[in-house]
C-alpha cells in the first residue's frame, strides 16, 4: 500500500525564523529510506486554532500525520491537546510515564526542582503507543484512528531524531511495502540550465526511477531514485539511467553520494598519498577551513596562509615585490607565485594560490569586482585559472574555493583543464 506523509512542525519560533526547521529534513530523509512518500510539510505557530486548522487540512490529503513541538511542560505546548482533540480521544495520565519524568530530574538534573506542571507531559491519548525520549523529559506517542496514523515527536533536533529512530521508525516500517533508495550526483563546471539542457529528453521520459536536479551556489546535484520491493530491485532499475548521466555529462561529474567536492579532494589525495598547501588572499582562509572541516584532513593538508596584504605576500610566501608592482596583486603571475611560494616553504606536494577582488570596491575596467585567479602548483608545472564570479561577495569567495578544489580534483583525475 502506499502511503502519503504531512509532517506539521510546530512552534512560533519557527515562523519568526529564530529556528531553522532541520526536523522536518530529517524526518523526510529517514521515511524515504522506509518507502513511505512524503508530501506537504507545513510549520504553523503555538496557536491552538491554527494547528487544529493544520491537522484537518493534512486528514483530508495524508494518511500519515507526523508533528514535532509543542510536547513540553508550558502553557503553550498543546500538540497532544490539539490531536486528541481533533481525533475524539481522551487524555489518560500515566503512571510511570510520570515517575519516569521524575526520575529524569533526580539523575540528570539535581538540584534544580522539578516543578508539577512537567507531569503534563505524562498525559496520553487514549490508546497510544508511547514512544520513550532518551534525551529529554517528553516523550512522544502513536495512535491510529479515522483511518490515519498520527506520530507526535519533541521538537528539540536531538530529541526528535533520536525518537524517530527508536521509536516512530519501527511503528512506520510495518506499513511500507517499498523501499525508496536515491544516488546523489553531483557536478561542478556546468550550470543547472545546462545540465538539464544536456537530460531533459531523459529526465521527462522516466517515472521509475526518477531523476531530479537540485542547485547550491556554484554546483549541481542531480538526485536519481527508485521505488522497489528492496535495494536490489531499486539499483537494478537506476543503473542505466545512472550510466547515462555519466556518459552524458563525464568529467564534470566530481562524485556520487559524496558529502562535497572537499571531501572528493581529500579522499583523491589521501587515495595519492599527497600533501597539499594554501595560500589565500581574497577567500581569507575559507578553503583551508573547508579542508580541515574534515576528519583526517591533517594526514593531507600541511597549512595555509592568509596573504592578505602585499608584505605578507612578499616575507611569507617569497613573492618578488617586482612581479605585484609590475602585474598587481590580482594577477596570473602573483597567484603562480603564491601557490609556488607556499608549496616549497611548507613543503606539500600541491601548492594552492588564490587573489582576487571580491569587492564591494577595489575593481578596475581592467580587472572589475570578481576578477580572481587561482594557480596549483604541482610538482611538475603550475596551472592558473582567471575566473570573473560575478559582484556578489560571498559568491565570489565561495566559488574562488570550489574552483582551487576543482584544479586539485582534475589534476589527480589525469583530466586536462577546462578551456576558459
Amino acid at each position: 500500500m502506499s502511503h502519503s506523509t504531512e509532517i506539521i512542525a510546530i512552534g512560533t519560533e519557527l515562523l519568526l525564523g529564530n529556528v531553522v526547521n532541520t526536523n522536518a529534513r530529517d524526518i523526510s530523509e529517514r521515511l524515504s529510506g522506509l518507502g513511505i512518500g512524503v508530501y506537504y510539510h507545513t510549520v504553523v505557530g503555538d496557536n491552538p486554532d491554527r494547528l487544529r486548522q493544520a491537522v484537518e487540512i493534512a486528514c483530508g490529503r495524508a494518511d500519515i500525520i507526523i508533528t514535532t513541538g509543542g510536547l513540553g511542560p508550558t502553557y503553550d505546548d498543546l500538540t497532544k491537546e490539539i490531536l486528541a482533540a481533533c481525533f475524539g480521544k481522551e487524555l489518560v495520565y500515566h503512571e510511570d510515564i510520570g515517575a519516569e519524568i521524575r526520575a529524569y530530574f533526580e539523575k540528570r538534573l539535581p538540584g534544580v526542582k522539578m516543578t508539577e506542571n512537567n507531569l503534563r507531559q505524562a498525559h496520553f491519548p487514549e490508546g497510544c503507543t508511547i514512544l520513550r525520549n532518551n534525551f529529554g523529559t517528553a516523550p512522544g506517542c502513536a495512535f491510529f484512528a479515522d483511518g490515519k496514523h498520527v506520530i507526535m515527536l519533541p521538537g528539540p533536533p536531538r530529541e526528535c531524531r533520536g525518537m524517530f529512530q527508536s521509536g516512530a521508525e519501527p511503528y512506520l516500517s510495518a506499513l511500507s511495502d517499498a523501499e525508496i533508495i536515491s544516488h546523489n550526483i553531483h557536478i561542478f563546471g556546468l550550470g543547472e540550465s545546462a545540465v538539464e539542457e544536456r537530460l531533459q529528453g531523459l529526465m521527462q521520459g522516466l517515472q521509475n526511477p526518477t531523476l531530479a536536479p537540485y542547485t547550491k551556489l556554484g554546483e549541481v546535484m542531480l538526485r536519481l531514485t527508485a521505488k522497489a520491493e528492496n535495494r536490489e530491485e531499486a539499483e537494478r532499475l537506476m543503473a542505466p539511467v545512472l550510466r547515462q548521466v555519466q556518459e552524458t555529462l563525464g568529467e564534470v561529474i566530481y562524485g556520487i553520494d559524496i558529502d562535497s567536492l572537499e571531501a572528493c579532494v581529500l579522499k583523491r589525495l589521501l587515495d595519492h598519498q599527497k600533501t597539499i598547501a594554501t595560500a589565500e588572499s581574497c577567500t581569507g582562509g575559507l578553503l583551508s577551513k573547508r579542508l580541515t572541516d574534515l576528519p583526517g584532513a591533517s594526514a593531507a593538508f600541511l597549512g595555509g596562509v592568509v596573504a592578505y596584504a602585499n608584505e605578507v605576500k612578499t616575507d611569507l610566501l617569497g613573492v618578488e615585490a617586482h612581479l605585484i608592482a609590475a602585474n598587481g596583486a590580482v594577477s596570473d603571475p602573483v597567484a603562480r607565485a603564491m601557490a609556488e611560494g607556499v608549496r616549497t616553504r611548507l613543503g606539500a606536494d600541491f601548492g594552492i594560490g588564490i587573489t582576487g577582488i571580491a569587492g564591494p570596491g577595489g575593481g578596475t575596467e581592467e580587472k572589475p569586482v570578481g576578477t580572481v585567479f587561482v594557480a596549483l602548483a604541482t610538482p611538475d608545472k603550475t596551472l592558473v585559472r582567471r575566473l570573473n564570479l560575478g559582484t556578489d561577495r560571498t559568491r565570489i569567495r565561495t566559488l574562488a574555493a570550489h574552483h582551487a578544489l576543482d584544479m586539485v580534483r582534475r589534476y589527480l583525475a589525469g583530466l586536462k583543464e577546462p578551456p576558459q
